[in-house]
């Protein structure tokens, strides 16, 4: 097993997105001195963006929190031991539980929570903790996605990925992975993969209200209505069926509802929704020919489909078109990976299982459906306003900034200050944090080992790679498995001294205990205290992996299976290693309660009539989209000195004709404003965006009193969910509809502009 050196070379997996590259970092005397691209890494072979050798500025910033953090009377934070967070949660926590039931205890986790094996393996604790306020960043995000691969193939993240290595014909749905590195679609060097499917004589076609990057390097680029996705779709399958196109191939031995779904899509003629998407009919007709001709076509939506009101229908409707043009399951269309460890789809009886938890619960006050055991996080802050049974008085967020992520910002930063008690895990006092009571530091990421648990489960290839960490836990800093372990045992009434040991060795146990009892478990009635014995002296998290490694579909399952699988066996092979190219896996993924893909679930049947309303509406004169840039996956990146380098990025962008119609002008400051808020932001003309779409990026709005972000404080930019509202979603998912905000817009007066 790997120890933490003080002077060396080591090779990890960047953990700032989803791309998963491969880094070289170079450590002397216990410092970062360089990091490069990992040349000999399985996946990325060198490719690095930005991001990534960034991770020395986030470990060195000095604005890091490096102990736990209590609020004084002054609003000011001052450090506190662990002894005394624990106290305090005890003390005003606690009893918040056993006076009001553990529901007056929220969570939120943010996106960083998915890049850590850490955090996700000890999660489950956590949640048992608290009750059913439970929200993730997910429900901002990719939530309606994970909706329909749950009610499609049974397993939340059983995304179908765009085998991008292989196709002939990529279409590219609200996704600029040059710029976002790819999303759902876990690759590193987006930019040469797309090349590629061009130097060998394919086509990529980017869908998208503003001419991006990716449609640059495309070639081909269709500006859309923004929120037009699902009217678009659907009218590409009404066109496939039409013409006689439909036909899913092999997989439709395992399909049920296509005859339902022809008959539910029959009025969206590519006529009647060209108004709606701004595309011509002959254009989208041609678009579903060339689907259905192509020897391998793909297409993949991404945050452009799920944050608007038609989102759920839209990834709905993404599985209907690569179905039925044959792409499903097929190299170079619509694949699923088989992830090493942990994969929701490759434990438990193969072809069938429970499904999923969508619909079965609700939040209290506007009866929102759940899913994965979390509500959407536009029900969070009337939650907490609401009185009653199950009002939340207590929170605790997890690496997440919902104050600036969420819709109606500013609601929920009120919200927050009507709390009783609320506890953060986190980098930074930034525009959430500054709320909290109590501010509990973590690692920096070059102080943790990583294995991307998450993002191997829809990687373009099957990949394992294991990474030590690289630098040692210094200061007051606890590893974030054991803080998650701690206020578990706390909030459970365990009292302010946590055994975390004892916890850990109760958990492992128990997993064991499941496996050697589970008939489709490789260990089935193996002796327990036999493969605990295997996995010492290893504890924590890598225990956890390596187990989960080794009962995984490629592990050795405890020497069962000599070559298989290890956590020595990855320690063994630092750049990671490369398990192969996506192979069809239909039905043996499938989770799904009769074993069979039902494309016709009724709660999507159902929602058809709205889209029908939607193509029948009158188009709005002007609405607001957001983006990304390479530099800034998330805003807790605006504190790091390399990413904030060059020309302001929060400008907005305006249509030179929009900009005549509205009278704002280059350079100047425009007023943006919602039926929610107004807010101002510079402007910059530009035909990127199409005529009627302004855009503006998202995370930024730094300018708040009592956050410690030092150089995101001097360039803050605007918060562009001031102008979201809580109201506004998508209501199979409770996703905000905040890709296509109606917005109106005028300059700034002198005084504004100041």
């Amino acid at each position: 097993m790997s120890g933490v050196r003080d002077t060396g070379v080591h090779f990890r997996t960047c953990p700032l997105c989803e791309a998963t590259c491969g880094l070289r970092v170079e450590v002397a005397d216990g410092a970062v001195t360089r990091i490069r691209g990992d040349i000999d890494d399985v996946f990325s072979r060198g490719y690095l963006c930005p991001k990534g050798s960034s991770l020395k500025g986030l470990h060195e910033d000095p604005d890091r929190l490096r102990s736990p953090m209590a609020k004084q009377p002054d609003g000011s934070f001052a450090p506190v031991s662990w002894e005394r967070a624990w106290q305090m949660i005890d003390e005003r926590m606690r009893p918040i539980i056993s006076t009001h039931g553990k529901d007056a205890v929220a969570l939120y986790s943010g996106n960083p929570w998915s890049h850590n094996y850490e955090t996700i393996s000890y999660t489950a604790m956590l949640y048992g903790a608290v009750g059913n306020n439970r929200y993730a960043a997910a429900s901002i995000d990719q939530r309606p996605r994970e909706i329909v691969s749950g009610l499609h193939f049974g397993a939340r993240t059983a995304f179908p990925v765009p085998d991008i290595d292989r196709t002939d014909l990529l279409v590219l749905l609200g996704s600029d992975p040059l710029e976002s590195n790819g999303s759902l679609a876990t690759a590193p060097d987006w930019p040469g993969r797309l090349q590629a499917i061009k130097d060998r004589g394919g086509r990529i076609v980017v869908i998208d209200p503003r001419r991006t990057k990716t449609a640059d390097l495309a070639g081909e680029h269709l500006a859309i209505v923004p929120g037009s996705d699902a009217a678009l779709l659907a009218a590409i399958a009404n066109t496939l069926f039409t013409d006689g196109l439909a036909d899913p191939g092999p997989v439709g031995e395992w399909i049920d509802g296509l005859d339902e779904v022809r008959a539910v899509l029959e009025p969206f003629t590519p006529e009647s929704v060209s108004a709606t998407c701004g595309i011509a009919a002959e254009r989208i007709r041609q678009l579903a020919h060339d689907l259905a001709a192509a020897p391998s076509a793909v297409v993949h939506g991404r945050i452009g489909t799920c944050l608007q009101d038609k989102a759920t229908l839209s990834s709905w409707l993404l599985d209907i078109v690569n179905t039925i043009t044959g792409n499903l399951d097929r190299p170079g269309g619509a694949m699923f990976s088989k992830a090493a460890a942990m994969g929701a789809n490759t434990t438990g009886a193969p072809g069938i299982g429970r499904g999923v938890d969508y619909d079965t619960f609700h939040s209290r006050v506007r009866g929102l459906p759940g899913a994965y055991n979390q509500l959407p996080v536009v029900a969070l802050a009337e939650e907490i306003e609401t009185p009653g049974v199950g009002q939340v008085r207590a929170l605790i967020t997890v690496a997440g900034n919902p104050v600036l992520s969420a819709p109606d910002s500013a609601r929920l930063a009120r919200a927050f200050d009507s709390l009783e008690f609320m506890v953060s895990i986190d980098l930074y006092v930034n525009e959430t944090t500054r709320h909290a009571d109590l501010v509990l530091p973590v690692p920096s990421a070059l102080q943790r080992s990583h294995y991307d648990v998450s993002y191997y489960g829809f990687s373009i290839r099957n990949i394992a790679n294991y990474s030590p960490a690289v630098l040692p836990i210094t200061d007051e800093v606890w590893p974030e498995w054991r803080t998650f372990v701690a206020m578990a045992l706390v909030l459970g009434g365990g009292g302010p001294s946590p055994d975390v040991d004892a916890a850990d060795e109760v958990m492992v146990a128990r997993l064991v205990a499941r496996a050697v009892d589970d008939p489709h478990s490789p260990i089935d009635g193996r002796d327990p205290h036999e493969i605990l014995a295997m996995l010492a002296p290893r504890t924590g998290p890598q225990r956890l992996l390596d187990f989960n490694l080794r009962v995984g579909p490629y592990g050795d399952a405890f020497e069962s299976m000599p070559d298989g699988l290890t956590l020595d066996v990855l320690e063994a092979n630092p750049h990671g290693i490369d398990l192969g190219a996506l192979e069809p896996r239909i039905p043996e993924m499938l989770r799904t309660p009769t074993g069979r893909i039902d494309l016709a679930h009724p709660v999507l049947i159902d929602d058809v009539a709205r889209l029908r309303n939607d193509v029948r509406a009158e188009r709005p004169e002007l609405v607001l989209i957001g983006r990304r840039h390479l530099q800034s996956n998330n805003s807790w990146q605006h504190n790091v000195r390399t990413l904030m380098k060059g020309k302001e990025r929060c400008v907005l962008l305006v249509h030179p004709v929009d900009a005549a119609r509205h009278g704002v002008v280059d350079g100047g400051v425009a007023v943006i404003t919602s039926e929610v808020d107004s807010i101002h932001a510079p402007v910059q003309i530009s035909d990127d965006v199409m005529p009627g779409v302004i855009s503006l990026p998202h995370g930024w709005g730094h300018d708040l009193p009592g956050i410690q972000m030092s150089l995101a404080s001097d360039r803050p930019g605007v918060n562009v969910n001031l102008l979201g509202s809580n109201e506004h979603i998508d209501p199979l998912s409770g996703n905000p509809h905040l890709n296509g905000i109606r917005v109106r817009l005028s300059p700034a007066t002198p005084t504004e502009a100041e």
